[in-house]
């Protein structure tokens, strides 16, 4: 009898939403390794003898593979959750593990376009790990996209200063071995837990604890950031034993593995759900998946929404029913009469389910595009050249910076989950509103380092990670909304496209660019102060010194953010009557 019992929560507890989330969280913590691309990046530049232009072109490919995701969302509708993690895993070790073999010297040197190839195979393998703990998860958490999403995306940014945290402890004296920490390490994690990530139908599993949950989940997170900037602060400016670096890593896996307790304490240590809150599932479901009372009682004419009046959707929900359902009386007595004709409506609205095909023909979607390649490509181009403007500045120890903008990372996408579920909950306020809220943000740290004010490598560290990461935690969830969850791994895929197609311009063109011509322009005058002349060649590597180097790309990227506000603003007026049908709130 006790022995069934505990089988039976067993059995449970691995089919538990909550496990899933977890076991998401760990797959993101260590699939973010494009984000240590700044890191990476000096160590191929020095051991391929390589330049600015060629480094950026190497930082495209990785942007390129890391938002090329379309396979991965296709094979996400016909493959199990652990084949899309399994075919990440053997991406990301085949292409770091033979970049790894070259710079280590073991492989003979190869041409550029090779290395670009196996960064873009090795990047490409995180575009399996996000669709597939993203899909997992948004399926069984669909009344929650905020909050899971951006605490997913949120992990995601913040595995660059985890990874770098664990390669401080293992104190390797060839920097090589980074690239090889990055091929083995995650691989072996993922493979270890990737039969835990799956839908489980978790919509049926709501419980009045989760609140609770996510709240405790939320403290983690906080705790976690906190603990790693307090590290990374005190590792840069004391110089720390082995010891005591070894145990703040042991730490700060604890901390990773500290949302275990939630499934854990959900199941053996909690009742089962009451009967009342079963009965309470089905209605649950369906505000769920965004689908509301009168959306199903609604007569789908086009006429319907031609006779509202513009003020319907600021009427209570009761009030608002019963003037539409006096409208569609009307429609049914006139084309009974054949006063008017009655055309069904072609395709899905805003708020349901549509297809990729289906959202390429909307403004709103490619509004939503062409902000984020504005906006997180500029992001994009600050962290892939982050290693190099630091350096220009300086600084000796790149990787305090690249964990640095990983950790305001990770703070943002966790913070611009919350704060747009609060403004979308709250006031049935469009998210993308929050979207613009942070492209100010960014515009604001461009800028500042642009101006050369004090500090300015450590502002644009924290104001472009925040915004950054925020996108991240907003979008996904606001294209769910808006074109529904059935498609979401592919919709959610090409979105992700615009980061690269804005640093191809930003970072391959324009940074690395201007960037060589201040390079080319010091060490001429350089040779000339020495009385030499000297033919400069444009495949030799050069370094740049000064907030010249990169100053001039982030004034021109501060501009751009700012377009980029403009664009979301138009969407946020464009999805106010969307909002406040999905959220059944009036506007303030």
């Amino acid at each position: 009898m006790i022995m069934g019992r505990f089988q039976g929560k067993i059995k449970t507890f691995f089919s538990n939403r909550w496990l899933v989330f977890v076991a998401s969280m760990w797959v993101q913590s260590c699939s973010g390794i494009g984000y240590l691309f700044g890191s990476i990046s000096p160590v191929i530049k020095s051991a391929m003898g390589y330049n600015q232009r060629q480094v950026a072109m190497l930082g495209v490919t990785k942007d390129l593979g890391g938002a090329i995701g379309f396979i991965a969302g296709s094979l996400c509708e016909i493959l199990p959750i652990w084949a899309i993690l399994l075919i990440g895993v053997a991406q990301n070790f085949v292409g770091y593990g033979l970049v790894w073999l070259i710079v280590n010297g073991t492989l003979p040197a190869l041409p550029l376009w090779v290395l670009c190839i196996l960064i873009f195979v090795g990047a490409n393998g995180e575009t399996y790990f996000n669709t597939g703990a993203l899909v997992s998860c948004v399926q069984n958490f669909p009344k929650s996209r905020g909050p899971v999403v951006g605490i997913l995306k949120g992990f995601a940014g913040l595995s660059g200063a985890i990874l770098t945290q664990v390669y401080t402890m293992i104190n390797s004296p060839n920097q090589a071995s980074l690239i090889f920490m990055v091929a083995v390490g995650p691989s072996m994690i993922i493979i270890a837990i990737m039969f835990f990530v799956r839908p489980v139908g978790g919509h049926r599993q709501v419980r009045g604890s989760d609140n609770s949950s996510f709240l405790y989940t939320y403290s983690v997170c906080l705790v976690l950031a906190a603990y790693l900037l307090g590290v990374l602060l005190l590792e840069d400016l004391v110089i720390l034993g082995e010891t005591l670096i070894t145990i703040f890593t042991v730490v700060l896996i604890f901390l990773i593995l500290c949302p275990i307790i939630i499934p854990i304490v959900m199941v053996f240590f909690l009742g089962p759900r009451s009967s009342i809150e079963e009965n309470l599932l089905p209605e649950s479901q369906n505000q769920e998946s965004g689908i509301s009372e009168h959306d199903k009682n609604e007569v789908i004419f086009s006429e319907v929404e031609d006779e509202k009046a513009s003020d319907v959707d600021s009427l209570p929900a009761s009030e608002r029913q019963k003037r539409i359902a006096h409208l569609q009386a009307k429609l049914f007595q006139a084309a009974a009469e054949g006063a008017v004709r009655v055309k069904r409506r072609k395709g899905p609205r805003r708020g349901e389910d549509f297809t990729l095909l289906q959202a390429l023909v909307k403004a709103d979607f490619w509004l939503i595009f062409f902000s984020l390649v504005l906006a997180s490509g500029s992001g994009l181009t600050v962290i892939d050249n982050l290693g190099q403007m630091s350096q220009s500045l300086g600084y000796s120890n790149t990787h305090i910076f690249v964990s640095m903008i990983s950790i305001w990372n990770f703070l943002g996408r966790v913070g611009g989950g919350y704060f747009s579920e609060l403004i979308i909950r709250n006031y049935a306020y469009p998210r993308p509103v929050a979207m613009a809220v942070v492209q100010v943000i960014m515009a604001i740290g461009l800028f500042y380092y642009a101006m050369g004010w004090p500090g300015e490598i450590y502002v644009v560290s924290v104001l472009i990670g925040l915004g950054y990461g925020a996108h991240w935690a907003i979008v996904p969830a606001a294209a769910s909304e808006l074109f529904g969850i059935k498609s979401f791994g592919a919709l959610y895929n090409f979105l992700t496209l615009a980061s690269p197609a804005g640093s191809l311009i930003f970072s391959g063109v324009i940074a690395s660019g201007i960037y060589d011509y201040e390079a080319n322009k010091q060490a001429s005058l350089n040779w000339q102060k020495m009385g030499n002349i000297r033919p400069l060649d444009e495949s030799s590597s050069l370094t740049c010194n000064g907030t010249i180097c990169y100053s001039i790309t982030c004034a021109i990227m501060s501009g751009l953010c700012v377009i980029a506000v403009v664009l979301s603003l138009i969407i946020v007026h464009r999805t106010k009557r969307v909002y406040s049908q999905l959220y059944g709130k009036s506007l303030s």
